[in-house]
């Protein structure tokens, strides 16, 4: 998930030029003119369908094989491809164009009768297919008699016979998949959108490990020209949080069980001290930033960043962020694993380091780069890990931890309060020492730090929107940052804001906001980081795991039920 990609055209804008372009693999269709996308029903599985003046077409199935088989998970380092002529009598072109090293080198390649092997720098891949490899070797173009079947892989033989295996490697995904779908407890309104939200959710999961992946590209701008341009390929505590938290509640408990196992190891490995904002996704936790000079760029605007310099920071959020996604764990009687005492000390200590740092310095959520606050947002996360482990020690029949982390939680409460409230605008500030404003506020009614009816949140809420909605859009911050001023607004913060509006009994605006946010969706039903609130061009790394979480959470909380739909 964050190592080198073979297929890097997106951060190249010329990769498609040229005899020496590469980073990519096309299966094009002789004068096509018309392109049509849709996935396989409750499926990551996309099909392609191509096709030409004349009305010759061919359908391309694009598919990582996932699966149950022999009592294990199979889920190889694999990419399989299939293309069917589906009308007339199509010519297609395969171009297989591979790249390594950032870009940086050539790779080898043979061809061999049956498959095509790839020396990458850190590895051999090897494409075993049914099609034409003479004619592919030479991008020539070719009538398409019959269904190609592709399988990149490991450089490994590939024992069984190519066409039945791969029809069936695509049959039983599309079963593991669908059945998975149809364990969610999704709402009765706007179903599609969540199970597409869900199912990309789960793909951002790293299976070995874990680990929750912030988006699946790096580098791709916040705004056009704008330098905001960040590797997100790694596991951020806040986001993953919030990716099992939506994700709990449609029933999808094997991505909590799996990330608990992950966070678990980095707990264990901080041994009570402090905890980085991020990892990679085998819990290693140097990620040096660095850039790769030979890719321009998404539409030539680098730089294409790899690495990120955030796992250096102080961000005192991740300390509640860990408690919240690990408390389920002491009262979910579903889980495979309950939570015990030694994992209960093991939050305790987390619980220790929140105490001692909430009302402390820090980068803040938005991981500003030269400068430090006291961040409200971080506070109030600290103070609900000892909120938290106040409820997990009352599930573990221990009234004395109980009431200790109840009183630190208390006193946390009030401090918060008193050093973030400003009388003169009627809201709490984003930080300790003025009077800013922060989108993450909006959270002080999911994480139950104030009731809606509460005046401070009501008076918040009234400050946020008049100084950070643009429009249906809702800004991070509107301050001048390491960058300028922001431009462009953070999807998940519309969601937030659109969460408060129906707490606050202003529902049938919050419907009509959320309308509009999934009419922002792509094609593909996905959203990415941010939108640009003039144009509505949507910028950023995509498909961003914040912007699928607001989708679920949205949904599940403004849908009717379903004894008023049946």
């Amino acid at each position: 998930m964050d190592g080198d990609p073979v297929f890097s055209a997106l951060l190249d804008d010329k990769a498609w030029e040229g005899p020496d372009a590469r980073g990519f693999w096309a299966i094009e269709l002789e004068n096509c003119v018309r392109i049509e996308q849709h996935y396989i029903r409750n499926t990551p599985i996309l099909v392609t369908r191509q096709t030409d003046d004349h009305g010759n077409a061919i359908e391309l199935y694009d598919f990582c094989p996932r699966y149950r088989h022999l009592g294990r998970m199979y889920r190889p380092v694999a990419f399989a491809r299939i293309v069917r002529p589906v009308a007339g009598s199509p010519r297609v072109r395969v171009r297989l164009r591979p790249t390594t090293s950032w870009h940086s080198e050539n790779v080898p390649i043979s061809y061999g009768s049956n498959h095509i092997r790839l020396v990458l720098s850190y590895m051999a891949m090897r494409v075993s297919t049914n099609a034409p490899i003479g004619l592919i070797s030479q991008e020539s173009w070719f009538r398409l008699e019959h269904d190609m079947h592709f399988f990149m892989g490991p450089d490994e033989s590939f024992s069984d016979a190519l066409r039945p295996a791969v029809e069936r490697m695509l049959d039983d995904t599309i079963h593991e998949w669908q059945v998975w779908v149809r364990g969610l407890a999704i709402p009765p309104e706007w179903q599609e959108a969540v199970i597409r939200s869900a199912i990309t959710l789960k793909l951002c999961q790293h299976e070995e490990t874990g680990a929750i992946v912030a988006a699946l590209t790096t580098s791709i701008p916040e705004h056009a020209d704008s330098g905001r341009n960040w590797d997100y390929r790694y596991c951020w505590i806040r986001d993953a949080y919030y990716t099992v938290e939506a994700l709990n509640r449609l029933g999808a408990l094997d991505v909590l069980e799996s990330y608990l196992v992950y966070l678990r190891n980095i707990v264990d490995g901080a041994k009570g001290g402090h905890i980085q904002p991020l990892y990679d996704v085998r819990g290693n936790a140097t990620l040096e930033e660095r850039e790769a000079e030979n890719l321009p760029g998404y539409r030539g605007m680098g730089p294409v960043r790899v690495g990120n310099a955030a796992y250096s920071q102080i961000q005192h959020d991740a300390y509640g962020q860990i408690v919240l996604s690990s408390v389920q764990g002491f009262i979910d009687q579903r889980l495979l694993r309950m939570a015990g005492m030694s994992d209960f000390e093991s939050l305790e200590a987390v619980g220790e380091r929140a105490w001692s740092v909430y009302d402390q310095p820090d980068a803040g959520l938005w991981e500003l780069r030269t400068r430090a606050h006291v961040h409200s947002y971080s506070a109030v996360m600290c103070w609900a890990a000892c909120d938290r482990l106040a409820h997990a020690a009352g599930a573990l029949g221990l009234p004395d931890r109980e009431v200790h982390w109840r009183e630190r939680a208390e006193i946390m409460k009030a401090r918060i309060l008193q050093s973030a409230w400003r009388s003169s605008s009627n809201a709490i500030s984003a930080n300790f020492e003025d009077d800013a404003r922060d989108a993450s506020l909006l959270q002080l009614l999911d994480l139950r730090f104030l009731t809606a009816d509460n005046p401070m949140f009501v008076g918040t809420l009234k400050a946020l929107e008049k100084d950070l909605r643009r429009g249906n859009n809702m800004l991070r911050y509107s301050a001048p940052d390491d960058f300028g001023e922001p431009v462009t607004a953070f999807n998940v913060c519309t969601f937030w804001l659109i969460e408060a509006l129906h707490r606050t009994g202003r529902t049938e605006e919050a419907r009509l906001l959320f309308e509009e946010m999934l009419s922002r969706r792509t094609a593909a039903g996905l959203l990415s980081e941010d939108i640009d609130p003039v144009t509505g061009e949507l910028w950023g790394n995509y498909p961003q795991t914040y912007s699928l979480v607001g989708i679920i959470n949205c949904a599940v909380l403004l849908s009717k039920p379903w004894s008023v739909m049946r």
